[in-house]
């Protein structure tokens, strides 16, 4: 079908998708041609949307989503902050009674479409130029932005506008048509466009009644001869099975920081900027701008006189003449809040900035409005659940007590953090990024739990793509730990499931797991994974009663995976000093859930370390850690850590090997070593055996055991130092910390070249 053949043609408003000046001077325009039909670019199958962002309990910023109902999950968002030229034409079009509809092409298409590109660009096709880059070098300013605010964001004349965008979308589609990848789509856009265009005046809409809202790019293209689409065109076109929700969305994703492209960098300095032209005062935005970053200053320590906020709405208003213009634009308000408020310096503001530019705005939607089944459920529990508050961009902490509140009447009110627990914890399992755990001060508090909790866009959209695994939260997370086991790949992935659903409050979730875990645990073979397991099931019999899950099947479990590590352990340890370092956190793991599970066999346990401890062929690092445990949990005596630390430290034993069982001695209960002078006895006379070469080669795995002791570790062992050189505590410390000398950093220089292998 050919575009229309009337002389009259409707008025094509052309717009920045985020721009105040655009929303504000559409309005008016709409006010002076009030039109019969009003068409706002974006998919043409979510105009059934519009009924609910004009409803009074919508609160801006919001977003239309489109997804995909097939894995992978693609999605196509379209938001609109109150100042969106798109939201305030579906507003006026509501008000008055007229006729809205969306003309883009449809969601489905979209999500097609960007199938495809995804598909060329991995294939590594390249064709396009960076525009936004190019505007940059055109502008003549310190970028685009500030030259599109300075020429086109202060208007207040219309027609002005909207002739000003139109020249600016011919200009950048001359500048980049036929080069730019996505060239092909725009033609299809707009044929599809100025179909629906075609079939408003079929329907009897003269085109002087039609009012049309597009990117300021795509006028040109609306305006021209071209064809528009057949309906042979729109039949050919691809298409993926879609769904659609509309949800909240925040300045944050706006803002260029977030990665949207057709974002502004400033969110909330454009709602100034809405809010002036909205009560016909451009110096509001100004005023405005600087007094907020005032008060974030003084509200956060920093003062800021008056004077200053005073002195720098004058040096803005004249940076803006310098440049020719009548109004500071961002640009003018932030380097004269720079250098009166920041003095200069920037970072003394930066967060003022950040907190006035993009703020913390997130919007809101009526209950029930467009939403899937998990993300009612989601949010009926939000509620139930009283976690409402934390629904916020700003990062909030939760802490939880598990334990049933005595003082209260309602059992609801008793248990109420544990079910926020098990909501949180589903929340965790299905990688929503709405929430976060954080580790407790007292690792044995298993009735206690720490979360921070962050509002994001990016969450809602997670959400949503769980409604492909339930139709709630807790039969989304199931699935998703269903889908753990049959995927895991080890004993520990399965543990890992179990100690997942027990968090979560899920006991056919744990049955299921547990049952894997049966069939699984008879063959495992990997002490490090043995050993995760046996941790991770010995946290969850630690939970006890506190989360209403019988863990007693789990008993058995636990019993024959800790005898399978004492079996395999000893041959485990040898290895060489990468492995060494891997099964090290397992014996400390194993060692661990010997402690907190008293039924577990500790004769056999005490056994195995001591044939690690003892035997003369295995890596001796572990060895050494061997005995540390052991020491620390009172399993040796003084007589024989001395006759051991000989044995081990002695002429006839090579350097490397003497000073990698020293490092992991010296890995657990450090006081109790540093307590004992026949220790530091023993090492010293030790080192008084050695040639320098092989006094070089101990030095290195010498120097690698104390790297990390503390400044109080450190000034402790110079103290038995001291005892032992006959000096004084502070002269053994002054030895220990002072600078090298020439001689010694020679020394150190010399050992970069020495080969230790040999």
């Amino acid at each position: 079908m050919n575009s229309i053949v009337s002389q009259s043609v409707p008025t094509v408003f052309g717009i920045r998708h985020l721009s105040p000046a655009g929303a504000w001077n559409l309005i008016n325009l709409l006010d002076a041609k009030k039109p019969r039909l009003v068409l706002v670019e974006g998919p043409s199958d979510l105009t059934d949307q519009m009924s609910h962002i004009v409803r009074r309990e919508t609160k801006p910023p919001i977003a239309i989503m489109a997804y995909t109902q097939k894995l992978p999950i693609r999605t196509i968002l379209y938001p609109m902050a109150e100042y969106s030229p798109e939201y305030q034409a579906i507003r006026w079009a509501f008000e008055h009674k007229r006729e809205c509809r969306f003309i883009d092409l449809p969601s489905g298409v979209f999500l097609a479409i960007a199938e495809s590109r995804q598909q060329i660009d991995q294939e590594g096709e390249e064709n396009s130029i960076n525009v936004y880059q190019r505007l940059d070098e055109l502008s003549g300013e310190d970028g685009h932005e500030t030259f599109w605010e300075r020429t086109i964001e202060h208007t207040c004349i219309p027609e002005a506008y909207l002739q000003g965008a139109r020249e600016f979308g011919k200009q950048l589609r001359e500048l980049t048509q036929g080069r730019e990848s996505d060239w092909a789509e725009n033609l299809v856009r707009e044929a599809y466009m100025k179909r629906q265009i075609a079939d408003a005046v079929k329907e009897g809409y003269a085109p002087e009644e039609i009012f049309v809202i597009t990117g300021s790019y795509h006028v040109q293209g609306l305006l021209s001869d071209s064809p528009a689409m057949t309906d042979e065109e729109i039949k050919s076109l691809p298409c993926l099975e879609a769904e659609k929700t509309l949800m909240p969305y925040s300045y944050y994703r706006l803002s260029s920081r977030s990665g949207y492209g057709a974002g502004n960098r400033a969110p909330a300095y454009y709602e100034l900027l809405w809010q002036g032209l909205s009560r016909q005062k451009p110096s509001h935005t100004t005023y405005s701008y600087l007094s907020r970053i005032a008060a974030y200053q003084r509200a956060n320590g920093n003062m800021v006189s008056s004077a200053e906020v005073i002195e720098a709405v004058r040096l803005a208003g004249a940076l803006a003449e310098l440049h020719g213009y009548p109004t500071p634009s961002l640009r003018d308000l932030r380097d004269a809040a720079t250098t009166c408020m920041g003095h200069g310096n920037f970072g003394e503001i930066s967060q003022a900035v950040a907190d006035t530019e993009i703020g913390t705005r997130i919007g809101a939607l009526p209950d029930g409005v467009s939403r899937t089944s998990i993300q009612s459920d989601f949010y009926r529990l939000l509620t139930d659940l009283k976690l409402d508050r934390f629904r916020s961009v700003t990062a909030q902490d939760l802490q939880l007590d598990l334990r049933e509140k005595l003082t209260v009447k309602s059992e609801k009110s008793a248990f109420l953090d544990l079910q926020r627990s098990f909501f949180l914890h589903r929340l965790r399992v299905l990688g929503i990024s709405f929430v976060r755990q954080t580790q407790t001060s007292q690792d044995q508090a298993t009735w206690k739990e720490n979360w921070v909790l962050c509002w994001t866009p990016e969450a809602e959209i997670e959400i949503v793509e769980a409604a492909l695994k339930g139709d709630t939260v807790a039969s989304a997370a199931s699935f998703q730990m269903k889908e753990d086991v049959e995927t895991g790949g080890n004993i520990a992935a399965i543990a890992a499931v179990i100690e997942d659903a027990f968090c979560c409050g899920m006991p056919e979730s744990v049955a299921y797991a547990t049952s894997a875990l049966q069939k699984m645990a008879a063959d495992a073979a990997n002490i490090n994974e043995i050993a995760e397991t046996a941790f991770r099931l010995s946290t969850v019999l630690r939970y006890g009663n506190i989360r209403k899950l019988d863990s007693t099947p789990l008993l058995p479990i636990l019993d024959q995976l800790f005898l399978r590590a004492c079996l395999l352990l000893p041959s485990s340890c040898l290895c060489d000093d990468a492995a060494a370092a891997i099964i090290v956190k397992g014996i400390d793991s194993l060692n661990q859930v010997s402690i907190d599970q008293e039924q577990l066999d500790q004769e056999r346990w005490l056994s195995t370390l001591n044939q690690i401890a003892g035997r003369d062929d295995l890596n001796t690092k572990l060895s050494g850690f061997a005995a540390a445990i052991l020491l620390e949990r009172g399993c040796i005596s003084n007589e024989q850590l001395s006759t051991e630390v000989e044995r081990r430290l002695s002429k006839g034993v090579p350097a490397e090997l003497g000073a990698n069982w020293f490092s992991g001695l010296s890995m657990k209960n450090r006081y109790a070593l540093i307590a004992r002078m026949s220790l530091w006895e023993s090492l010293d006379k030790y080192l008084e055996t050695l040639d320098d070469e092989e006094f070089k080669r101990a030095l290195v795995f010498l120097r690698r055991a104390f790297a990390d002791f503390s400044p109080k570790e450190k000034s402790d062992i110079a103290e038995n130092l001291g005892e032992l050189w006959q000096v004084n505590v502070q002269q053994a410390s002054e030895m220990l910390y002072a600078p090298l000398n020439k001689d010694e950093k020679k020394l150190l220089e010399e050992l970069d070249d020495f080969d230790f292998g040999s």
